[in-house]
């Protein structure tokens, strides 16, 4: 059973942990170490016993405490691409065995573990080489999308079979819009290398979930909205625009999904079945 936690995740910081039988791994590392350290032991894991970190792309907000966790996760080994690793400062404190580069399209195992596979596909954002993740486990599938302007084909190929989903809802249009950021600012975040709006996030999920339907699924797709602007969203916002898209393609909330939106500081879980 895949488990993933948001320890937060804004414009500001961004860290996940998940968890399956045997195997723990952090995904971005863009809040305080005291915050992601205090977490783990939270849920009951040693630091020391974190099987693997990875990383989306060098933006502060995914990578402001590598060089920290580095040093707490001592057996940890971190997965990015080589972009993100030649952009990214703070990994020449990560030693250089610790360190496993990845490309859009690989699939690797943890120490050929069978059980579980990470796979990473490209992200559409203004970054070197950003990276989404795919964690599956005994027949589980976790998606994380976030950062990301577009959803092109190769990342709706990596999750439309997933049951888990960590999806990017990062701003209303018109609180983007008609807000205080330089003009410049709105068209980067609403452009194709930006980030995804409430409306895009929810025409989405409603395609995902006809796809679902009409392959026959037999659980409803667990949803965590993540990525939410602290300027140009608002928690409600995300989900009424995603809930009443998904309304308007005629799903419904506990038959065909499951949803729930990360919170910017604080642990926010999963919807559970």
């Amino acid at each position: 059973m895949i488990e993933i936690v948001s320890v937060g995740s804004s414009s500001s910081g961004n860290s996940y942990i998940v968890m399956t039988e045997g195997r723990t791994l952090i995904i971005d590392v863009g809040l305080p170490a005291k915050k992601i350290i205090g977490a783990l032991e939270h849920l009951g894991t040693d630091p020391a016993d974190v099987d693997a970190v990875l990383i989306t792309h060098e933006h502060v907000d995914h990578v402001k405490s590598v060089r920290a966790i580095s040093r707490k996760c001592c057996n940890a080994f971190f997965y990015a691409s080589r972009g993100t690793v030649e952009n990214t400062d703070s990994f020449r404190y990560v030693p250089d065995e610790r360190i496993v580069l990845l490309s859009a399209g690989e699939i690797v195992r943890i120490d050929n573990d069978d059980d579980m596979e990470i796979g990473a596909f490209p992200l559409s954002h203004d970054a070197a080489e950003p990276l989404g993740f795919t964690v599956t486990s005994r027949g589980e599938k976790l998606a994380v999308v976030t950062d990301t302007g577009v959803v092109s084909e190769e990342i709706y190929a990596a999750i439309r079979d997933a049951g888990l989903l960590v999806f990017e809802a990062n701003h209303d249009v018109d609180m983007l819009m008609f807000g205080e950021y330089p003009y410049p600012v709105k068209v980067r975040i609403k452009g194709d290398k930006g980030h995804l709006s409430n409306d895009y996030a929810g025409q989405v999920l409603a395609y995902l979930l006809s796809e679902r339907k009409a392959g026959g699924a037999q659980s409803p797709l667990r949803v965590m909205l993540a990525h939410l602007s602290f300027h140009n969203n608002a928690p409600l916002f995300a989900r009424q625009t995603v809930e009443e898209a998904l309304g308007a393609a005629g799903f419904h909330k506990g038959e065909d999904y499951l949803l729930d939106v990360a919170a910017r500081e604080g642990f926010t879980f999963m919807p559970e079945l």
